[in-house]
């Protein structure tokens, strides 16, 4: 699984830190060119959108649905019903159904292609949809009747997929639920039966991506808290239900992209295999940190060797990112692409699980359920297919550039009142051109940031680094090794 780091917000008030966190977002904002505002006639699409929504004949509010996110998310793609069949397994998995609202070619679906996805960082976030439909009218918000696309996927008793179907629906949530309260409730033994199922299920899956060759690379997520005019910054570790909740959404990509493959149409999230020489680079990365990687062992399986708690294998961590870059979509309309896999998960895959933050999920989707109706693709999304791929790369690019801004941002102000100073903290890459530039990971606070030397950077390495620039004006972070 790709990896990733984010910035959350743990604790805010309206003190001279969260306000000066406020105005940095909005100058990083600016320069971006992009606001969570949306134009007046998007704006009133939207809620028109919103009081009539298309809703399907079929009728699932049978099946008590949950969905499970962080504590403060509105936008609510996905939720989950599991339960077992025989030796195996059903999974309902109910995706909201954004085409309900949103009319091809209209204001809506013409902002959303500008915007590509929704953009995350501390608590702003810059929506793909407006809020009437992403975190209301569309979201699969608990005790609300909505349209959704629903899925079906029968599991062997392995936890291998047997079958996959997808249809629309109108379904209901019964419980938001946070992952840190369904953990709680799995680790005391008070969880209902559906969520057992979701760590038996993940559990499962996960075995299988191992089998598979999947890389299950993570970075921890960094929490802030904004109080008074002190910055705070954490480190924070994903808890296990967050990956077998992911198994779900990557289970559901894998059935899609099955059903795309096979109708030769569709939109494929990709990912090319690693070069041989960045493997090669990585294997000496392992020996200079004195980590053994037997010549045998696939680098899959070597990533789940490392316990990012140990300084050198948080470095090697952070090495083997490399590995992950270079991903894209791939569209084809009666003829596969050249490259149809996704690395990373050893199997093709596709996006269809996040609608409201995502545009090209919307077009899979629609695919998919036009697939299994045994109905021709609609024009409009035949119509997009050739451009999406362009589309997605530009707004990819554009999120990377909001969070990125972000961290460095809050790593500014947390560490403002601190230039001169000395951290202690380890050494995670070094530039191989000159070997006296790199990245420092400090222990405390929470910050990752640039590090010059008058030497080689000893990789891996517990070091003391000293705080020579910290602006929070200009983002800019920058430590020496003492």
């Amino acid at each position: 699984m790709p990896s990733n780091r984010v910035i959350r917000v743990a604790q805010a008030d309206d003190g001279v830190a969260a306000q000066t966190l406020r105005a940095g977002i909005e100058q990083l904002q600016q320069e971006l060119d992009v606001s969570p505002d949306f134009p007046p006639d998007v704006e009133a699409a939207a809620a028109e959108a919103a009081r009539e929504p298309l809703l399907p004949d079929l009728d699932r509010t049978d099946l008590p649905f949950v969905t499970i996110d962080p504590p403060t998310s509105m936008d609510l793609d996905q939720a989950m019903h599991l339960t077992r069949n025989g030796d195996g397994y059903t999974v309902h998995y109910a995706i909201a159904d954004v085409a309900a609202f949103v009319r091809p070619g209209g204001p809506v679906d013409l902002e959303a292609h500008r915007r590509g996805e929704s953009l995350y960082g501390a608590d702003a976030t810059v929506p793909l949809h407006p809020k009437v439909l992403s975190e209301d009218a569309a979201s699969l918000l608990p005790g609300r009747i909505r349209p959704a696309l629903l899925w079906t996927i029968e599991l062997d008793a392995d936890g291998e997929g047997v079958s996959a179907h997808v249809e629309r629906a109108r379904v209901r949530s019964t419980a938001k639920l946070d992952y840190a309260g369904v953990q709680r409730q799995l680790d005391d033994g008070t969880a209902p039966e559906m969520l057992q199922l979701l760590r038996e299920i993940g559990q499962l899956r996960q075995h299988i991506e191992a089998k598979r060759g999947g890389v299950d690379l993570t970075l921890p997520d960094q929490e802030i808290e904004v109080t008074g005019d002190r910055w705070r910054l954490a480190f924070r570790s994903q808890l296990p239900v967050e990956r077998w909740n992911a198994q779900i959404s990557l289970l559901t990509g894998f059935g899609a992209a099955s059903l795309m493959v096979y109708a030769r149409v569709g939109v494929l999230r990709t990912l090319p295999p690693p070069d041989p020489h960045d493997v090669q680079r990585l294997h000496r990365t392992a020996r200079a940190l004195d980590i053994e990687w037997p010549a045998e062992m696939l680098y899959p399986d070597f990533i789940r060797t490392l316990d990012p708690a140990n300084p050198k294998h948080a470095a090697m961590t952070v090495a083997c990112t490399r590995l992950l870059r270079g991903s894209g979509y791939a569209t084809f309309d009666g003829e596969l692409p050249v490259l149809t896999e996704h690395a990373a998960l050893a199997s093709e895959y596709a996006h269809v699980t996040a609608p409201l933050r995502r545009l090209v999920d919307r077009y899979a989707g629609e695919i998919c359920v036009s697939l299994c109706a045994d109905r021709p693709v609609p024009d409009w999304v035949h119509h997009a297919l050739p451009d999406l791929p362009e589309e997605m790369r530009t707004s990819a690019h554009r999120a990377s550039a909001y969070q990125h801004g972000i961290t460095d941002l809050v790593e500014a102000g947390v560490l403002a009142p601190h230039v001169g100073e000395s951290f202690a903290g380890v050494i995670v890459d070094v530039d191989e051109r000159t070997g006296e530039r790199g990245t420092v990971t400090l222990r405390e606070p929470a910050v990752e940031a640039a590090v010059t030397g008058t030497g080689p950077l000893p990789l891996g390495t517990d070091v003391t680094v000293r705080l020579t620039e910290a602006t929070v004006a200009t983002r800019k972070v920058a430590f020496e090794l003492s």
